[in-house]
């Protein structure tokens, strides 16, 4: 009897440590989130071709942080994103950012892991930033709210009357 109450204490005690585990994780991550949301717009970035800003008129603007031997990368985020823009036409734009030679944005963005995605409007601030895989779907929702912020007669490629 009292090895069962020993065993059921251990396994509790294992419970709770895994449990503290995850969510200290979880408080981190969405920490490096928050923090990364609230980085400087891209457009205010100076040096590097990737940061600054200007070369694309895009209302939204996708980077896409991968590295040369990110399987998910390639095979599961480039044809989400390649969807998204063939969703969204002129609307979107995504720019890959190799993420081992791009220090300063891989700072800037807090990238934990690959692949990350971030959502940044025609100013250059981040909106939504994603730690692994995200979907198309979820991508697209990402990228439909910032374009519900920018009015039609703003974006890229539409057709202004009056």
């Amino acid at each position: 009897m009292p090895e069962i109450i020993v065993r059921a204490g251990v396994l509790g005690l294992v419970s709770m440590l895994l449990w503290l585990v995850a969510w200290s994780g979880r408080r981190f991550v969405e920490a490096q989130r928050r923090r990364a949301l609230a980085a400087a717009p891209l457009v205010a970035a100076t040096g590097s071709a990737e940061g600054d800003g200007h070369s694309n008129p895009s209302a939204v603007r996708i980077l896409a942080f991968s590295s040369a031997d990110c399987l998910q990368c390639h095979q599961l985020q480039t044809p989400a994103l390649q969807r998204v823009v063939a969703a969204r036409g002129k609307d979107v734009s995504v720019l890959e950012v190799d993420a081992p030679s791009s220090h300063e944005l891989t700072r800037r963005y807090r990238v934990l892991t690959l692949p990350t995605t971030v959502v940044l409007d025609a100013t250059g601030l981040a909106h939504d930033v994603n730690y692994g895989f995200a979907n198309t779907q979820r991508l697209l929702e990402q990228v439909d709210e910032v374009l519900a912020e920018v009015p039609a007669i703003q974006r890229p490629g539409t057709i202004r009357t009056g």
